[in-house]
């Protein structure tokens, strides 16, 4: 069975382990998924089975929603709220007026160092693999996008800190693929003249997909399987049996009708490809195409073998 699935995960578990109940309910080894989320994080993954799991680099390079707490006055190794404290900063007074005023340093195109604590690969392993063993290392900068940042509450009390903060926002943004929301606290704070991590990141949307659509890993059945085009807005064109049949076999067709919203680029960093889904007489998405002018190619074949 080959679809996408909306997971809610849970703060505390990792995203490979909230594949876990795809295996176990859908009886396969192939599954995967789009974003990985820290493992203090909570919200949306957005998870393939079958031959769908070829479509989640388009998943990935959709712009994510998240919410986060900042906190000021103290950093962290992790840059989360509970980690080792490397740097405890005096009180501030920092109005909401004041965090809003540098937010606009960090939206549009910035470059961003990461967390030692991630998943970038240095000499072949985890940065956090070398920052447990305690190793010298340096993380290089890397261009992101900020769409938008805005302040959504403050004074919120997160149990369990292990510095002593000053004050606390809540803050929502909007990024592109490769943000990491630890490093945006961080950098925030530093701006503001102190320092700071964060707790409570939470991930509500992909693209267009919400978690409130989602499903917990306990909670998940075979219903709960979502055809690839009610994730993905690739446009979608109907082909008769002898078009498919041609598609199938890894072969163009011609097509002089123009394809609404094929013009649109298809998300963040995918070189503007205009993709659309062909569908058989009765709607069922068989494949991915590149739609041309005058001519429609097969990129990715999402049907059953015959």
């Amino acid at each position: 069975m080959s679809g996408f699935i909306l997971l809610d995960k849970v703060a505390g578990e990792t995203s490979f382990k909230a594949l876990f109940p795809l295996k176990r309910v859908f009886c396969t080894k192939r599954v995967g998924h789009a974003g990985t989320l820290d493992l203090r994080a909570s919200g949306l993954i957005i998870a393939a089975t079958g031959r769908a799991t070829r479509l989640l680099p388009y998943v990935e390079a959709k712009d994510k929603c998240y919410t986060f707490r900042l906190h000021l006055g103290y950093e962290t190794d992790t840059l989360e709220w509970d980690g080792d404290v490397v740097e405890q900063g005096a009180a501030l007074t920092v109005s909401r007026a004041a965090l809003e005023a540098v937010l606009p340093q960090f939206t549009g195109d910035i470059d961003q160092v990461p967390p030692r604590y991630c998943a970038v690969k240095i000499d072949g392993r985890r940065a956090s693999d070398w920052a447990e063993r305690g190793k010298d290392f340096e993380m290089k900068p890397r261009r992101i996008h900020i769409e938008s940042l805005k302040v959504v509450g403050e004074g919120g009390i997160t149990e369990g800190c292990s510095g002593k903060e000053f004050a606390t926002f809540d803050i929502e943004c909007v990024c592109s693929k490769g943000t990491y929301v630890r490093a945006l606290g961080r950098d925030i704070a530093r701006a503001l003249g102190t320092c700071g991590c964060v707790s409570q990141i939470r991930r509500h949307r992909i693209g267009k997909v919400s978690v409130e659509s989602a499903v917990h890993g306990e909670d998940l059945t075979r219903e709960h399987l979502k055809p690839v085009e009610q994730v993905l807005d690739f446009p979608v064109v109907k082909l008769d049996a002898d078009q498919m049949a041609v598609i199938r076999k890894g072969n163009w067709i011609p097509w002089r009708e123009p394809v609404e919203g094929a013009e649109r680029q298809q998300g963040r960093g995918d070189d503007c490809e205009r993709l659309v889904f062909a569908a058989d007489a009765n709607g069922n998405v068989l494949s991915v195409c590149r739609y041309e002018p005058g001519r429609i190619c097969p990129k990715i074949y999402l049907g059953e073998d015959e």
